[in-house]
């Protein structure tokens, strides 16, 4: 089959936000005088949106929905004021999309971040590349939920089975499966090969441009 689109997820994906993310969630947790962690941990909680990492992040004995709440709402505060101040597209990463939009394939964002961070960050990074740039509206939607994925493939024309869904995570397999796209898992993000093997990837590649030999 010739795939027509390429479904991208953002973080560990297009783009190495960690430390961005980690500055953001450590200045916040060190304001309430709880314990920060390292960029190795951040990592690991990274992946369900900045929610599900807040309550990850904060300690065992303040995780009432309350404090939850404060916490996710002075993260997005901050992780708004400093979403790309360190977060650069991965090596390859434009190479590979200039290749792709000179064989006119439809290309799109999907990410579990936040809606208006995902366009910031997806929209400044990468101005004349996505048509569509989208990121969580409703825990309902988040990814493994294949709702959003189907929406954009209505809203490009084209079926899933057209399209690649490329991702760093086992919950991007579990979505591209879902949604019957073809699941591709990247090396250079935040999830293990044996993560993206177990939940469905149906091939792995170790450096951006080789997704052009699955075309």
């Amino acid at each position: 089959m010739k795939f027509k689109a390429v479904l991208f997820d953002l973080d560990g994906t297009l783009v190495n936000s960690l430390i961005d993310i980690a500055d953001s969630i450590n200045k916040v947790l060190q304001e309430r005088n709880f314990p920060t962690h390292s960029y190795e941990v951040i990592n690991d909680f990274i992946g369900s949106g900045l929610r599900n990492l807040v309550t990850k992040a904060l300690p065992e004995n303040h995780k009432d929905e309350a404090t939850i709440e404060s916490t996710f709402q002075a993260m997005m505060a901050a992780y708004r004021e400093n979403c790309t101040n360190k977060t650069s597209a991965y090596d390859g990463i434009m190479e590979l999309l200039d290749k792709l939009k000179s064989q006119n394939i439809k290309l799109a964002i999907l990410s579990n971040k936040a809606d208006e961070l995902t366009k910031k960050i997806g929209l400044s990074l990468f101005p004349d590349y996505f048509e569509i740039v989208m990121g969580l509206k409703s825990e309902a939607t988040k990814k493994p939920n294949p709702s959003a994925a189907i929406d954009i493939s209505n809203e490009f024309g084209i079926s899933p089975e057209e399209f690649l869904y490329v991702g760093d995570s086992g919950i991007d397999m579990q979505t591209a499966k879902n949604a019957n796209m073809y699941a591709v898992g990247v090396l250079w993000g935040y999830r293990p090969k044996e993560e993206l093997l177990t939940e469905g990837a149906q091939a792995i590649i170790s450096h951006p441009l080789e997704l052009i030999a699955l075309l």
